[in-house]
């Protein structure tokens, strides 16, 4: 995670390591995997304007050769493609977009009476959320869906 956070800010090593305070060789030891203390995380956090608990975040990485992913529907493969799962996905958050997508598209194609141009947006959020609606029966379907109540028990 910290290696993303540190490439997406353009930063290299020593940019991070003088930012920090840390050394190089302790950036370099972190993005490898190795563990970290809780004071060089927060030197990090700090320097990188991030809350601690992302850099303790895992990273997730999809085996594409995998029984999962072979059995895995082509659309919700394209879902991955268009990186919307590979945030931990929740499903609460796709029935959320879903629902706000039908709002904002009876709303265009209520004003479509009036402005005939906002049809078209209204036809975009009601494409948007017949795709997300797809995306939650296909994750329920296969059961992707990152539970943080369940993994916080475990």
């Amino acid at each position: 995670m910290l290696k993303q956070l540190r490439i997406s800010r353009y930063l290299s090593q020593e940019q991070l390591a003088e930012i920090s305070g840390l050394s190089v060789r302790t950036i370099q030891r972190i993005e490898s995997g190795h563990n970290a203390s809780t004071e060089s995380l927060k030197c990090l956090a700090a320097a990188l304007d991030v809350d601690i608990n992302v850099l303790n975040q895992e990273e997730l990485m999809i085996d594409k050769g995998s029984d999962n992913w072979k059995a895995m529907s082509p659309i919700l493969k394209g879902w991955f493609i268009i990186n919307y799962l590979q945030m931990r996905p929740n499903r609460a958050t796709g029935v959320r977009i879903e629902v706000v997508s039908h709002i904002f598209a009876f709303i265009f194609c209520v004003m479509g009476f009036v402005y005939e141009s906002i049809l078209a947006g209204g036809i975009i959020f009601l494409v948007t959320a017949h795709l997300f609606r797809l995306l939650t029966w296909q994750g329920d379907k296969y059961g992707i869906w990152y539970d943080t109540e369940q993994s916080e028990k475990d």
